[in-house]
């Protein structure tokens, strides 16, 4: 396990120069409308002023990600956590030009500290009929983020030891029209609202911790029940 912030930046750069295994078991149906593509900006940095609340952490208690809540009136995954991000526009140059565009007009960061690790397979989320690009950061110089109140109404800098204390880990269940849905899903604090991180962001952080080495045991029989 990393012993400072440098450090695990040092492990996701070999992770992500290496490959990764990122496999998504989606937990809803097709849509059955028009695929489109988008990005997300998974945001790794040395937390500013938000205290680490684990003991005893498995990774540097400054080490923090950063993590959006949906505005509830959205049309897809109203109301959940989530990285910021969203579509592609013609003139993007790439993913990562996506995902921080997108990351400016929700939390209003700047870009210019944001230092690009490196990208992820895209990831089919059949709900929204979306192939996102997982975008992979580092915030070399932080800077100050809010929610844009349209898209996002709350922003968090979240420890992300807290994600992997063994006791903030379950299994979300989705149940909907008779189907039920399971996968990998995290407790945030309640200084956080205490919201259940769940779905595609929950799964993809947890696929990716597990690829850097940062999982660890927790208790698949606990349950989170969400809404749709």
């Amino acid at each position: 396990m990393p012993n400072t912030p440098e450090d695990a930046r040092a492990e996701l750069e070999r992770a992500l120069a290496s490959g990764l295994d990122i496999s998504i078991t989606p937990q809803a149906l097709e849509s059955g409308r028009p695929a489109r593509r988008s990005a997300v900006l998974i945001l790794f940095g040395a937390l500013d002023d938000v205290p680490c609340r684990v003991p005893d952490p498995a990774v540097p208690p400054t080490l923090d990600v950063l993590l959006t809540r949906r505005a509830d009136g959205m049309r897809h995954h109203a109301g959940q956590i989530a990285f910021p991000g969203g579509g592609v526009e013609p003139g993007d140059a790439d993913r990562a030009a996506t995902a921080l565009r997108e990351a400016w007009e929700e939390t209003g960061l700047d870009p210019a500290g944001v230092d690009v690790l490196g990208t992820l397979p895209e990831i089919w989320v059949p709900v929204s009929s979306n192939l996102v690009t997982p975008v992979v950061g580092w915030w070399r110089l932080p800077s100050a983020v809010a929610a844009d109140r349209t898209e996002s109404v709350e922003v968090f800098r979240v420890p992300v030891a807290e994600l992997l204390d063994p006791a903030a880990r379950g299994t979300s269940v989705l149940r909907r029209a008779g189907d039920e849905f399971r996968g990998e899903a995290f407790r945030l604090d309640e200084r956080f609202g205490g919201r259940v991180v769940w779905g595609f962001t929950g799964m993809l952080l947890a696929r990716l911790f597990a690829e850097v080495g940062w999982g660890g045991d927790w208790d698949r029989g606990r349950e989170f029940p969400v809404l749709p």
